[in-house]
């Protein structure tokens, strides 16, 4: 008779965790729902934004009083009395409260999931995800607060950028926790990786979200248009820039941002600005591409694709003057693009780290 072997008391505790967590809910699977809720919402906060529709609702979280936008006649005219200095557009209010519901079942879901993985941690498991989900719902709180702000402030652009961010920030955080719950995600790259790999491709990505900040800057500030052609802009290769003007970010409040208060040199900078650090980011993400290609090829064609459509995207903004379909598309490969150099960093992270025979 073979007698069965006893599991370790560490097998049985992970087990349990294990047991107690799945019984909350399936975290690989919601959290891949938080990524195709969140990507939503930042494709939907892009189009509030560029079909300026950002003030279609002058007060915060309802619209005009109410809990959607404003259309009978009756309900227009109470809004109107109500905020007689803005008028109601019924269009661009439903715009911004469609943003916002979405945005509201988000938070809903990370809710869900935090109080899941809490009452997991309190049966006394581990909770390996625990802080994972709980920075998330910092983030997404924090997104809630900034929304407010962007209608309260006026569209300032500081805080405008700073919800763009905020936004892919809550994206790339439910994108790791999918990542991480990956079982074989730590053998995507079986080879050695240098210190010196890990670093430098750690900086391309930081490069990555600083193109991203620039690209918010640039339409918070309504300076997409400032450069109508390419590869010239205003028919001169370096035309006349104001970059203290364009980069402050000490703007003063108010009264209202809509439309861009910034002089024509200003947006110029900006603009010459995200130019430039386009190409800079485009050679860097080829390199990592190059890089990773007898790594994992997959991943590695994938993000040199996805950086294409991201430059072609970029391109067509200017030679059609910034259609809001492509100028969407253009927010939302940004954020496929940022997740996709986020993948290369974390699976180059979990690989083992190459050793210097020569450094002993």
């Amino acid at each position: 008779m073979i007698e069965a072997k006893m599991p370790s008391p560490k097998q049985e505790t992970a087990f349990m965790e294990q047991q107690s967590v799945s019984s909350f809910f399936n975290i690989r699977l919601i959290s891949l729902v938080g990524v195709f809720l969140i990507f939503i919402v930042v494709g939907l906060g892009a189009y509030t934004r560029l079909s300026h529709s950002g003030l279609g609702c002058p007060d915060w979280p309802g619209c005009y009083g109410f809990l959607t936008s404003p259309d009978s006649k009756t309900e227009v005219a109470l809004a109107n009395a109500r905020f007689p200095e803005n008028a109601v557009e019924s269009d661009k209010g439903w715009i911004e409260m469609i943003h916002r519901y979405v945005a509201g079942i988000a938070l809903l879901l990370t809710l869900a999931i935090f109080v899941s993985a809490l009452r997991a941690k309190m049966k006394g498991n581990q909770g390996t995800y625990f802080k994972h989900i709980s920075l998330i719902l910092c983030v997404i709180v924090m997104q809630a607060a900034f929304g407010m702000w962007t209608v309260t402030l006026k569209l300032w652009p500081q805080v405008v950028t700073a919800h763009l961010l905020g936004g892919f920030t809550t994206l790339s955080l439910y994108y790791l926790l999918w990542l991480r719950s990956k079982s074989n995600a730590s053998q995507v790259i079986k080879a050695r990786i240098s210190l010196k790999a890990k670093v430098a491709v750690s900086f391309v990505f930081m490069l990555t979200i600083v193109q991203i900040f620039l690209g918010g800057w640039m339409a918070s500030n309504y300076a997409a248009f400032a450069c109508p052609d390419l590869p010239l802009c205003q028919g001169e290769l370096w035309p006349n820039a104001d970059y203290a003007q364009g980069f402050n970010l000490f703007q003063s409040i108010g009264p209202t941002y809509l439309g861009g208060l910034l002089e024509g040199e200003a947006r110029v900078a900006i603009h010459l600005v995200h130019r430039v650090g386009a190409l800079i980011l485009m050679l860097a993400i080829l390199a990592v591409g190059f890089y990773i290609f007898n790594k994992n090829k997959q991943l590695a064609c994938r993000l040199v694709v996805v950086l294409m459509l991201q430059v072609g995207l970029g391109i067509a903004n200017v030679w059609f003057h910034i259609p809001v379909q492509i100028a969407v598309l253009h927010n939302l490969v940004a954020a496929l693009l940022l997740l996709h150099m986020l993948e290369v960093l974390y699976v180059l992270m979990q690989a083992k780290e190459e050793v210097d025979e020569y450094a002993y």
